[in-house]
């Protein structure tokens, strides 16, 4: 590829139209056995362009093929650092939960051999859903079990996420946040500021330190560090959950928990 390095240096104002053509060109060579076209000189970028859509033009269905072995190959790499990096954190589950839990709210076991740890957002519609089965689930294992809550609210999304995850830290700083945050799953519809203020004085909180501490750089620090931890294992939707290392996501049925908690336990 020195001819390509030349051309581009010499016309470095067209690196990135005439670098994503060359780039479609070489897969084609590489991925189909044909020939590749090495001019012995370029007069100019243009001449460079033109030609490689050329190959392009008489070649499509064997450029979508070598696109498509290539995104296939991009997804397998990135399952496979996806499973490195959820046993990595398994085995931290597994070695040092206290590390991993740090001030997030947990319920359940205090034994901390197996520990489910829930990547959620209160206003995402399928993390409601997980958390009546997650219910269920905990009514029937929380002896075993010890349920970890991580906030990763879908700003992007879901304008009321970060909100009500920092509401839902301030009612923990006075001891309610699993009462707070199954009136927020209960009451997805409801989220804003005014229900926040009505939830904490149903719960029977200090309204006036619930209101500090929602707004402070307290809540916004500790939210952070579970957006970052969740970032640190690629994870980008919700809800998520690992128990022990065990991963899914999603709104899942209670037999899928079932069979990781099997699974988890197996491992031990």
């Amino acid at each position: 590829m020195n001819w390509l390095s030349k051309v581009s240096r010499a016309w470095g104002q067209n690196l990135a139209k005439v670098g994503f053509l060359c780039g479609l060109a070489c897969l084609l060579w590489l991925g189909s056995g044909v020939q590749p076209f090495l001019p012995a000189a370029v007069a100019s970028p243009a001449d460079l362009e033109e030609q490689v859509l050329q190959i392009i033009r008489n070649n499509p269905k064997v450029i979508l093929e070598a696109v498509q072995e290539y995104q296939q190959r991009q997804y397998e790499e990135q399952q496979r650092q996806q499973q490195q990096l959820s046993e990595e954190f398994g085995r931290q589950l597994r070695d040092n939960p206290r590390a991993v839990i740090g001030d997030s709210p947990r319920m359940g076991s205090d034994s901390l051999k197996l520990v489910l740890v829930e990547f959620s957002d209160f206003q995402c519609p399928f993390c409601a859903r997980a958390h009546d089965t997650l219910k269920q689930f905990m009514a029937d294992h929380g002896d075993d079990v010890t349920l970890v809550y991580k906030h990763l609210p879908l700003t992007s999304i879901h304008p009321e996420a970060m909100p009500a995850a920092r509401a839902a830290w301030a009612a923990q700083r006075q001891g309610k946040f699993w009462e707070f945050h199954d009136e927020l799953f209960a009451n997805q519809s409801q989220l804003g500021d005014g229900f926040y203020v009505a939830t904490a004085e149903k719960l029977g909180l200090n309204v006036e330190k619930f209101n500090r501490d929602r707004r402070s750089r307290a809540a916004e620090r500790s939210i952070q560090r579970d957006i970052d931890m969740a970032s640190q294992l690629g994870i980008t939707g919700t809800p998520y959950f690992s128990l022990n290392g065990f991963s899914f996501s999603g709104a899942q049925p209670l037999q899928v928990f079932e069979q990781t908690l099997e699974q988890a336990k197996q491992a031990l």
